[in-house]
């Protein structure tokens, strides 16, 4: 079991170039290909951008979601993000049915190849981050099934996963999963969601600061605690104590954190109670679909040995 499924579309540096070739000619450059993800294929493209190309059918409505909305969303943000500079045509003619973007190349590396204690150095950027696009959608925002819905949807899923024999301690995450579905339910307006910030999706610098939050393939909008859940997905302990604080300092009226009586209000108790519900939901997943070795499988595992353990 690998680190990703197999793949509907054959992709490689030969199609790369002759789609760029086809429809963007003044861009062509060298391409090599670096990194392999769950639902796409970015190469390099010269020293300055990237291509970015669905591996799987499923992806090809997420693509169309990026290009669409990435470059409004990536106005005014407190770290970059992956926007498109150009849009790439599905070209069957070459073999290959699908929209692909150009985008700018991203300094830094991948967040999962860090140790956890390392990534403590991203806690406040990344707050200030998920903070600063989980504004309020619109209503043509896109919708996503499987992100930013009650965590109730999510049930029939992750109570498979616990009988499936893959993940340890079942009857103890089950225990954390009851208390998450406890919670109140997000009754205030939909915001934007990155929907799967977990740490193969941040790209760090070598001392831990974060670069960039990339692949946006699962925008949606909906319950906040959706993106919330990376305090658990991305951090240890001393991390996701200094995450939660800075969310809870900019989820006050202004800048400072307070509620205008002298008081302090935060994120209330139930969003991180289905933050870390949301946590449970993609842990499981990544854990029941790939390499107990590998690192995706390795942090699923990470994550749920923490939510066990601070449920006592």
């Amino acid at each position: 079991m690998a680190d990703a499924p197999e793949p509907d579309l054959h992709v490689d540096e030969v199609l790369v170039r002759r789609l760029v070739s086809a429809q963007h000619p003044d861009l062509a450059g060298p391409v090599r290909r670096a990194a392999n993800g769950w639902d796409n294929v970015m190469f390099r493209l010269g020293d300055d951008l990237a291509v970015r190309m669905p591996r799987r059918e499923l992806a090809i409505r997420l693509m169309l979601h990026e290009q669409r909305w990435l470059p409004e969303l990536s106005t005014g943000l407190p770290v970059a993000l992956p926007a498109p500079v150009r849009v790439g045509r599905p070209a069957p003619e070459l073999g290959y049915d699908a929209p692909w973007s150009i985008v700018t190349w991203l300094p830094g590396s991948a967040a999962l190849g860090f140790e956890t204690s390392l990534r403590d150095a991203a806690a406040d950027a990344l707050a200030e981050f998920v903070c600063a696009f989980g504004v309020p959608a619109p209503a043509d925002a896109p919708v996503n099934p499987f992100r930013g819905v009650p965590l109730a949807a999510r049930d029939e899923s992750v109570r498979a996963r616990l009988a499936s024999g893959r993940v340890a301690e079942p009857d103890a995450v089950a225990r954390v999963w009851e208390r998450s579905l406890a919670a109140s339910v997000w009754t205030g307006s939909p915001v934007w969601l990155h929907g799967d910030l977990h740490p193969g999706n941040l790209l760090l610098h070598a001392d831990g600061r974060l670069s960039a939050v990339v692949d946006f393939g699962d925008l949606t909008s909906g319950d906040p605690a959706t993106d919330l859940a990376t305090a658990w997905l991305t951090f240890g302990p001393s991390g996701r104590e200094a995450f939660r604080r800075r969310t809870d300092e900019l989820a006050g009226d202004g800048t400072d954190g307070t509620d205008g009586a002298g008081g302090t209000r935060g994120i209330d108790e139930a969003t991180w109670e289905r933050a870390r519900g949301w946590a449970l939901v993609l842990a499981t997943a990544v854990v029941d679909a790939t390499d107990a070795e590998s690192p995706l499988g390795r942090l699923g595992a990470r994550v749920l040995d923490d939510l066990v353990a601070e449920a006592g």
